[in-house]
C-alpha cells in the first residue's frame, strides 16, 4: 500500500483536508515499517514486546475530563454527537507546563504553510508556555527532506515522521538520532502529563524504537480505516439493496451501470475484496504475516489473496468500473466531483471522507447522502477482518536535547493530546475564536483565515485517543463510530499486531512489486498466474528466509496480539 494510491485511501489527503479542519481524529493509515530491539547502539532490526515492553510503557490513566457520547467498543474511536457546548468547555491543562523555552519542530505540511508569526501559532505558544518555531516541509516530498536532515548533524529539536516515510535508513536513524523519553513517561512518570497518560497503551507500544520509548504517537482505531463509501441517496431512489456478498455486489454493479448515461457502479474495489475474502493487511509488512497451525504464512501466499484479485478483475472485465479507475495510480485526481455527479456510486476511501464529502455537498446538493457500507464475507457470511496498527504518525525528540527542551516538548504534547470538548482541543484544532472560527448556530465554523493558519502543525506532535466528532453533522459521527464498532466485532489481530518490527535491509524490497502487479492483474494487463509466479520467486529470493527470521522474532518476543 502506498498512501497516495489512487485506488485507496490517502493519509496525506486525510491530514490536509480533515484532521485539523474538522473536530475529528479518526483512524488512518498504519505504519509501513519501524524499529526495535537492543540498546541505543544495538540491533537495527527486530522488535520489543512482552515483559521488555511493559517496563517501558507509560501507566494508563483514563481521562475523566470529558465523557464521550459513544464510548469505544471493539476497537472503535470514541464518538461525540451532542451539541458542542462552547461556553462550557472543560480545562484539561490547568497550568502551563512549558517553561518558555524555544523548540524547533520539523513536520510535513500539505498546502501553503502560514506565516510564522500568525495568530494561531502565537496563541498556542502562549497557551503552552513555549516558543515553537515551525520548520514546515512539503508533505509530498517529505521523505527526501527527512532523509537529508537525519543524515546531517543539524537535526531540529522535534521531527515528525509519518509511517509511510519509515523506509530505507530512516528506522535506523530514528534509533541513533532521537531521545529516550522513558525517564519522563514510563510507568507513573507520565502522570505529570495527564493527557498523555490517557493515550491508549497500544499506541505507546508502537512508540518503542530500538528498545526505548522514543515516539509521541498519533493514536488510531485498529479497525480498518478503509470504508466502502456509497451514494445512499441514489440507492434509496433506485431501490438498490446494499450487497451482502460478492455475488450480490456483482449483480448490483451490473444493474447500476449504464455507460451511455455516464454512470458506473464503482471505482477499483480491490481493498473491499481483500476484506471480503479475509486477506491479511498489506498496509504494513509485519501485518502481512500470521501464524496458522504453527507456521507463519504471508498474505500473498494465501488462496484468499488470489481469489480477491480474481473477483476484482471480474468487476473490471464486466465494465462496471469507472474508466478513470482503469488508469490505476496515474489517476491521482480527486474522485469527489465525479462521485457527487453520480458518475459512480461506490468507492473505497479513508473513513474521514464520509464527513468531508458530506460537508462539501451540504449546500450545493442537499439531496446528496454518502454512507459507509459494511464489509461482507465473500460468500454472504460474516467477514474476517484484520486489525491495522494502533498508531500511525510519531514525533521524536533530538537525543541531544536538554531536559528543559524535552519537558517543553512534552508540555506541547500534553496540550495537543487534550480530549475533544476541552479548551485545549478547541485551541489546537480550531484556533482563536473570531479570527480562525466563528460560532454559527452554536457550532464552530472555520473562517478563511482559520483554513490558512490552523492546518497540520500542532496536531502532528501528539493526539488524544482516536476520536470522531462532527458538530456540524453529528449523524455522520454516529454512523462512523457505529460502523467501526460493527466491523470491530469481526476484526482479528494478526501475530505481529502492535509491535514495532524492522525487517533486515536485505529483505526490504522483496515484495515491492506486488502492489503494481495487483493493479495490473485486476485491470487485465496481467494474469493471476503471474502473481503465483511472483510469489514463487519471492520465496526463493528470500521470502522463506524472511519467514524464518519472523519465526525467530516470534519465538524470542512472543506476540502482542490477543
Amino acid at each position: 500500500m502506498t498512501p497516495n494510491a489512487a485506488s485507496g485511501p490517502s493519509r496525506r489527503k486525510f491530514l490536509a483536508s480533515t484532521a485539523v479542519a474538522t473536530a475529528a481524529v479518526a483512524g488512518g493509515m498504519p505504519l509501513l515499517s519501524a524499529c526495535g530491539g537492543g540498546s541505543d547502539g544495538g540491533s537495527r532490526d527486530g522488535t520489543t514486546s512482552g515483559k521488555d515492553a511493559k517496563k517501558l510503557l507509560p501507566a494508563y490513566v483514563a481521562s475523566n475530563v470529558v465523557t464521550p457520547d459513544i464510548p469505544s467498543k471493539n476497537g472503535s474511536a470514541v464518538g461525540f454527537t451532542s451539541k458542542l457546548d462552547l461556553a462550557g468547555l472543560k480545562t484539561s491543562v490547568p497550568k502551563k507546563l512549558g517553561k518558555g523555552g524555544k523548540v524547533t519542530i520539523m513536520s510535513p505540511f500539505w498546502g501553503s504553510p502560514p506565516k510564522e508569526d500568525n495568530a494561531y501559532y502565537k496563541a498556542m505558544n502562549d497557551l503552552i508556555g513555549v516558543d515553537v518555531v515551525w520548520q514546515n516541509q512539503d508533505g509530498n516530498t517529505y521523505d527526501q527532506k527527512l532523509g537529508a536532515v537525519l543524515a546531517s548533524s543539524e537535526v531540529p529539536d522535534v521531527v515528525v515522521v509519518p509511517g509511510w516515510n519509515m523506509t530505507g535508513r530512516i528506522p535506523s536513524a530514528i534509533i541513533s538520532k532521537f531521545a529516550d523519553l522513558g525517564p519522563y513517561l514510563s510507568g507513573d512518570a507520565v502522570k505529570d502529563f495527564p493527557n498523555l497518560a490517557a493515550v491508549p497503551t497500544d499506541a505507546w507500544q508502537r512508540s518503542i524504537f530500538g528498545g526505548k520509548l522514543r515516539g509521541l504517537p498519533m493514536p488510531s482505531s485498529y479497525v480498518s480505516g478503509i470504508v466502502p463509501l456509497y451514494r445512499q441517496d441514489v440507492f434509496e431512489k433506485e431501490g438498490y439493496e446494499v450487497p451482502r456478498s460478492c455475488d450480490e455486489f456483482m449483480a448490483l454493479a451490473k444493474e447500476a451501470t449504464n455507460a451511455k448515461a455516464k454512470r458506473w457502479a464503482c471505482l477499483d474495489m480491490k481493498w473491499t475484496a481483500f476484506n471480503a475474502f479475509g486477506v491479511l493487511s498489506g498496509n504494513e509488512k509485519s501485518l502481512g504475516w500470521n501464524q496458522v497451525d504453527g507456521k507463519l504464512i504471508y498474505r500473498a501466499e494465501t488462496d484468499e489473496y488470489l481469489e480477491a484479485l480474481e473477483w476484482t478483475r471480474k468487476l473490471f472485465a464486466a465494465g462496471v468500473v469507472h474508466p478513470d479507475a482503469k488508469l490505476g495510480k496515474s489517476n491521482a485526481a480527486d474522485p469527489g466531483p465525479k462521485f457527487a455527479a453520480g458518475e459512480f456510486l461506490i468507492y473505497n476511501q479513508d473513513i474521514s471522507q464520509w464527513w468531508s464529502r458530506t460537508a462539501e455537498q451540504a449546500t450545493q446538493n442537499p439531496e446528496f447522502k454518502i454512507w459507509g457500507m459494511d464489509f461482507f464475507g465473500h460468500d454472504g457470511g460474516e467477514p474476517t477482518l484484520w486489525a491495522q496498527n494502533p498508531a500511525s504518525i510519531f514525533a521524536f525528540v533530538n537525543k541531544n536535547a536538554s531536559e528543559s527542551v524535552i519537558r517543553d516538548v512534552l508540555a506541547i504534547a500534553n496540550v495537543t493530546a487534550a480530549p475533544y470538548g476541552t479548551k485545549e482541543y478547541m485551541a489546537t484544532n480550531y484556533g482563536v475564536e473570531g479570527t480562525h472560527y466563528a460560532v454559527k448556530d452554536g457550532m464552530p465554523t472555520k473562517t478563511d483565515q482559520g483554513n490558512i493558519d490552523v492546518m497540520n502543525a500542532f496536531v502532528m506532535v501528539a493526539s488524544p485517543a482516536a476520536t470522531i466528532a462532527h458538530p456540524d453533522f453529528p449523524e455522520v459521527a454516529k454512523g462512523q463510530v457505529e460502523w467501526q464498532q460493527r466491523m470491530g466485532a469481526f476484526t482479528k489481530k494478526p501475530t505481529f499486531y502492535g509491535m514495532q518490527v524492522t525487517e533486515p535491509n536485505r529483505y526490504t524490497n522483496l515484495s515491492n512489486n506486488f502492489e503494481q502487479l495487483e493493479d495490473d492483474i485486476v485491470r487485465g494487463r496481467k494474469k493471476v498466474g503471474d502473481m503465483q509466479q511472483a510469489v514463487s520467486d519471492w520465496r526463493s529470493q528470500g521470502g522463506d528466509k524472511l519467514r524464518d527470521w519472523y519465526k525467530k522474532l516470534l519465538d524470542e518476543n512472543g506476540t502482542a496480539a490477543s
